[in-house]
Parts: C-alpha cells; structure tokens; sequence
C-alpha cells in the first residue's frame, strides 16, 4: 500500500461544504457527464468518485473493408458504427476495431487481449479527463477520483497527471477542516477481482491510516466497500454456480459487505461513510453516531446515481440521492 499522506489543512475549523459523491461508473461516458453537470447545478464545493471507474466488457468492431463493420452478428456503415460507439460508451461498454486477423489474435492471445483491455481503459479515462477540464472550465472544482475492486491499478497513472482528476488513495485530504480517509479495496467476491483483501488486511492497512487523522469525528470515509450487516450492503444470495438462489419465486438477499469496515466504523465513529460497490444497495443507514451512504448505481443503462451531501458545524445537516 505504500506510505500514508497527509495533505496540508485547506482550513483551521469546518465549515459549511457541500458534496457531490458518486461511485461505479463503470465506463459509463453518459453517468460521468450526468456527475459533473449535477455537481454544477447543485453548485457543490466538493465533487467525489468512490471508485469503480473502469467497465467490464470490450466488444470487437470488425473493419470488413468498402467503409462497412461487422458486429454483434450486424453489418453497419459509418453511420451506424457512430451510433454504436456512441451506445458503448454510454453504457460502459469497450470497444475495440479490428480486421479478422486482429480478432483471431484477441481471441486466442491472452496477453493481446489484456494489452487491448489496458489501453480501451486509458483510453475513456483520458477522454473522461478531457470532459472534466471543459466542464468544469472556469471553477475550482476539483473531483476526488479513487479506484474500487474491478479497477486496474495503472488507472492511477492517468488520474495522477490530471489538472482535475485528484488521486485520494493513499492520502489524507482535508477539505474545509474536514478530513477524508479513502480506500478503495473490498472484502474478496466470488469473481477474484484485482482489488480485494482479507477483512484481516482491510482491518490492519485502514487502522493505520485513520490512526493519523486529528479529529476522527469531523472524518468522511471514503471506503468502496460498505459495512457488513447494513441497508447499504445487500446483494443476491449466490449459489455454488455464481447464479442467484430463488425461493418461493422471489431471490434470496444477503449482507455482502466488510466486517472489517463495519468494526472500524464502530470504533472510530466518524462523521460521516460514503460507500459504493453493491450496486442494488441504495440506501442510507448509521452506525452509531455515523451515518452512512451508498447512492447504489445503475450504469448500464446511462443513468447517474449520487449523493447530495451537506456538512455544517461538524454535522451532516442533510444528504438526498439524486437520481437522473
């Protein structure tokens, strides 16, 4: 994990700050835009991804030559291959345009295909860069960027360079006398994703890091995962197959969240735990004196999910999800 940061206090006292929180965007080019222009409209101090910012899936265009592309089983023009492209990246989906010998290399070469993953991934982030830095032209508003489960460390190397893109992992950012403690790792999932750790790890690394901040109850965790045994961390009971147990016609739920997160909470009480990764989860909850959010996501069909959040006086004077 390296070494823990701590950034220079912006204030000497909290104050008033309004805050923007999303989380697993997951390539969604339409949710990010949605993000920024709320995080306007709401005229937010703050502006916060909770990670998950890479998507899942990259789709082959094949280029069959005279101006025409092949894909899902479809032949198109110009045209409609704007059009699809146009549909990806709304929905988070990669793309990639190859010939058919560059299809049969990403079909049978692993290492092509997870180069081909790689730069799809820079590559949105990049663009995501660039929509931020004309959105926001002319504001001070900077967008707290962290990474979640499914997000390739080597993300970082973009959000690093960028004017507006602030990397938050590893470090601990005071906002207005506020400060902010961020982890982007979970609990392990059923899918091995590259960002997990044992509750044992989780426990050990964030204990360390909350241990430097002054005042733990004028903190905000910014933790991927959300407490175990919470509104915020209900997910599909999944069988041995990975699919869904039904019973009596209707799915089982379960708590998938982190104990180790959750016994954190209760030991710390901090002001204020934004969280993410269980997309169905939406909801608010408290542990103790803290309150606790996940604003849920719905990515694939283009739709933002966040979290208007207001601290004042070492308070949370209120939180809404926005929805749209």
């Amino acid at each position: 994990m390296g070494l823990f940061k701590k950034n220079k206090p912006e204030s000497n006292s909290t104050g008033n700050v309004k805050i923007l929180f999303t989380t697993d965007l997951h390539g969604s080019e339409t949710a990010f835009r949605k993000f920024l222009n709320a995080g306007l409209m709401t005229k937010a101090d703050v502006l916060i991804i909770g990670g998950d910012l890479a998507g899942k899936s990259l789709i082959p265009i094949i280029d069959i030559g005279n101006g025409k592309f092949k894909v899902e089983e479809k032949v198109i023009g110009r045209e409609g291959l704007d059009e699809i492209i146009k549909k990806y990246k709304s929905s988070g989906i990669y793309y990639t345009i190859v010939d058919q010998r560059g299809l049969v290399e990403l079909n049978e070469n692993k290492k092509a295909l997870d180069e081909e993953f790689k730069r799809v991934i820079l590559e949105r982030l990049q663009e995501w860069d660039k929509i931020a830095e004309e959105k926001l032209k002319g504001t001070n508003l900077k967008v707290y960027t962290n990474l979640g489960n499914d997000d390739p460390l080597y993300m970082f190397d973009v959000i690093s360079k960028s004017e507006r893109l602030v990397k938050c992992e590893g470090e601990i950012v005071n906002i207005n006398g506020y400060e902010m403690v961020t982890f982007g790792y979970v609990n392990p999932t059923p899918w091995n994703t590259p960002r997990e750790m044992t509750e044992d790890q989780i426990y050990s690394n964030l204990k360390q890091m909350i241990e430097k901040v002054e005042n733990p109850d004028r903190t905000i965790f910014n933790l991927h995962a959300p407490p175990y045994g919470t509104n915020l961390d209900n997910a599909p009971l999944l069988d041995k197959t990975l699919k869904p147990v039904v019973r009596n016609g209707e799915i089982v739920m379960t708590h998938v969240g982190s104990t180790a997160i959750r016994k954190l909470e209760e030991e710390f009480q901090p002001l204020l735990g934004i969280h993410g990764h269980i997309h169905e989860s939406r909801a608010f909850d408290k542990i103790g004196k803290t309150v606790i959010i996940n604003p849920g996501s719905e990515y694939g069909i283009g739709l933002l999910h966040a979290t208007y959040i207001v601290l004042e006086n070492n308070k949370v004077k209120t939180h809404q999800f926005i929805i749209g």
